[in-house]
């Protein structure tokens, strides 16, 4: 699989404009979710190694998941992953086995988990050849007939996120749980409570977009997305 080209800074630009736009609509509505504090003021990479022992029975060795249904943790942003781990203890993201695993977590935990997996190295699948080609399309470009907006504008032309806005990492992400994920956003599932579009002060815009994907492009930007490293 191709790098990809940047030759696409007049669409990214437009697509980064808009979703800024929702972004800042979003946080400063009323019920929005809080910034939560930056895992890096108190988290530490060392004691996120050993606190991590009971989570690489999922997630694998260093954050590197080998079953398709659990996520890859090692480059996630931390920022993202600790906003994660909070939903999830809360229970505003339903999810059986996470959920009281999250119970027994402190903020600290959180925090120290979260630095730890962000520095790893992602390792991992390759895209599929019959379908990363279409989804490096909608990643790169977006599709303006249904107006989906270009991936790289939120997620980063090499799928490393955005930390500063809390836009996860997705590069040598699995595509099955991708796949499952746009779904959960595009039926409603992905977060509960009595405001689920807000219960992730980045979730109304995955709401928005994902709705507009049809079941290929979902495919396919999940394949495209497992190949990037």
């Amino acid at each position: 699989m191709p790098h990809t080209k940047v030759g696409w800074m007049g669409l990214t630009a437009v697509a980064g404009t808009l979703l800024c736009a929702a972004r800042l609509s979003v946080a400063q509505a009323p019920g929005a979710a809080a910034t939560p504090e930056l895992p890096f003021t108190h988290g530490t990479i060392a004691n996120g190694a050993t606190k991590s022992a009971v989570c690489s029975a999922c997630h694998g060795p260093n954050g590197n998941s080998v079953n398709p249904d659990w996520p890859r943790l090692a480059g996630q942003s931390a920022v993202y992953i600790a906003e994660q781990l909070r939903l999830f203890r809360s229970g505003l993201r339903a999810n059986p086995v996470m959920q009281p695993l999250a119970a027994t977590v402190s903020d600290q935990d959180i925090n120290d988990l979260a630095v730890y997996y962000e520095a790893q190295t992602p390792t991992g699948l390759e895209a599929d050849p019959s379908y990363w080609q279409g989804g490096q399309a909608l990643y790169v470009r977006g599709d303006r007939a249904r107006e989906v907006p270009a991936c790289i504008a939120c997620h980063g032309p090499v799928g490393r996120g955005n930390l500063a806005a809390g836009y996860p990492a997705l590069r040598a992400q699995q595509s099955v749980y991708v796949v499952k994920q746009l779904n959960d956003y595009a039926s409603g599932a992905r977060y509960g409570g009595p405001n689920p579009l807000q219960a992730s002060r980045n979730g109304t815009m995955m709401f928005t977009v994902a709705k507009r994907l049809t079941p290929e492009q979902i495919r396919d930007v999940a394949s495209y997305v497992q190949g990037m490293r």
